[in-house]
């Protein structure tokens, strides 16, 4: 007997995806995609089973420092007028790692996130939710994300290591 389809649906309100990189190498900073879109397709509710994919709208990056995002958003970045989405697409879930390619500025990589899955409930409207808190890193040259400055005391301005932050909360469709 074939296990029915389920779809899931990210609630946007309850859900983010952050970064953190090294500034100078002595701070790290913190941003955020404001816009982005899961869907999650499951055999049942059994999420090792699972198609996942998210697209999220690099014009909508927060940093709290315009002047930061719009160079972010600019060719020596993310170039959002060419590539104006970041995507994934996983591959498999083992229920504890999240692996998939994921895609910034036309460049797929395979990355595997350290997932956590806190569970399903069923909220005071009846709607079912599971949530996830996923962890991961990434080398951004890797993805084209190429600008580099040196200060004059050697200092890095921005690290190629970037730190990987989502938590997700799906609503159940079907």
């Amino acid at each position: 007997m074939e296990t029915k389809k389920t779809s899931w649906k990210i609630d946007p309100a309850h859900s983010e995806f952050t970064f953190k990189a090294k500034h100078m190498m002595i701070s790290t900073v913190t941003g955020q995609f404001e816009k982005f879109d899961v869907i999650a397709e499951t055999e049942g509710d059994d999420f090792t089973k699972s198609k996942v994919t998210v697209e999220i709208e690099v014009d909508s990056i927060n940093t709290k420092n315009k002047d930061r995002e719009n160079h972010l958003k600019s060719n020596d970045f993310f170039n959002v007028e060419k590539y104006p989405l970041i995507t994934f697409t996983s591959k498999k879930f083992d229920g504890e790692k999240l692996t998939g390619d994921l895609t910034i500025r036309d460049v797929t990589k395979e990355v595997t996130l350290d997932t956590e899955f806190n569970g399903i409930v069923v909220d005071p409207y009846g709607q079912t939710k599971a949530g996830f808190e996923l962890s991961g890193e990434i080398n951004r040259k890797d993805f084209g994300l190429m600008w580099d400055f040196v200060t004059e005391a050697g200092n890095v301005v921005v690290s190629n290591k970037i730190k990987l932050g989502v938590n997700v909360q799906l609503e159940k469709q079907s």
